[in-house]
């Protein structure tokens, strides 16, 4: 997903292809027209989490019912134009436009984790935008007798998550405004520009010797308790409360 994302406009090329695909083959199957449209652009929605970057997400989201629209091969009356984008809304709130995309954990990518950042059987760990579930599988595999939460603004991302994850506690909810205290482990895959408020809230929340962990991007400006280093040489940058100043 990783590799699609950098090199656009593969990704919009392939989603685009796949939902029209979808969409032709409903309607060899029969399926109504308007139903087989909502699907394919549901479908368009999905694969939007292989763009890099907020507009080119939009961008592929909206690339089938805009091409379906104009091609003329189904009817848009009243509002069902508008269903694509209440979709995308739906999976992406505009609240969470200023957080990290959808970039999944690579499995197994915290194994090492515990020999850096030992918890307590039991200790309560926190994904902090889990999406659907990677992060929480990774800290599973890491951390199997620890109790794990996560937190998704995203109504669908947050459903799916669950079903992905029936060991963890996964709910909807902000995690910028969650209290952080409860946890021994707060994990997030966020971006660079976050990263400083999320060292803040830290400072904070979280008791001492509870652990901030970042996949790859660093807090610059404060001391890593310890930096890992994944196969493809992403780094994975452990915080201990209280966090130092570099």
């Amino acid at each position: 997903m990783r590799y699609l994302a950098q090199t656009w406009p593969l990704p919009a090329v392939l989603a685009w292809g796949l939902a029209w695909g979808v969409f032709g083959a409903l309607g060899h199957w029969g399926i109504a027209t308007g139903l087989a449209a909502l699907v394919a652009c549901t479908v368009g929605v999905g694969a939007s989490v292989l763009g890099g970057s907020w507009w080119r997400r939009v961008l592929i989201a909206l690339g089938f019912p805009l091409s379906l629209g104009l091609s003329g091969a189904a009817p848009f009356a009243g509002g069902y134009w508008l269903l694509p984008l209440a979709v995308l809304l739906l999976v992406y709130p505009y609240r969470a436009w200023k957080d990290a995309p959808l970039f999944p954990t690579p499995p197994g990518a915290l194994d090492d984790l515990p020999g850096h950042a030992p918890l307590q059987a039991g200790a309560a760990i926190l994904d902090a935008g889990c999406g659907v579930g990677d992060g929480l599988r990774a800290l599973r595999r890491a951390y199997p007798q620890a109790r794990l939460h996560g937190i998704e603004y995203s109504w669908p991302l947050r459903l799916a998550c669950a079903l992905r994850c029936p060991g963890a506690t996964v709910r909807h909810g902000d995690f910028w405004a969650a209290d952080w205290s409860p946890y021994a482990m707060v994990y997030l895959f966020q971006r660079p520009e976050t990263m400083h408020r999320a060292l803040e809230k830290a400072q904070k929340d979280l008791l001492p010797g509870a652990y901030l962990v970042s996949l790859e991007f660093e807090a610059t400006g404060w001391m890593p308790h310890a930096t890992l280093r994944l196969p493809d040489g992403r780094p994975v940058w452990v915080y201990r409360a209280p966090v130092r100043l570099a």
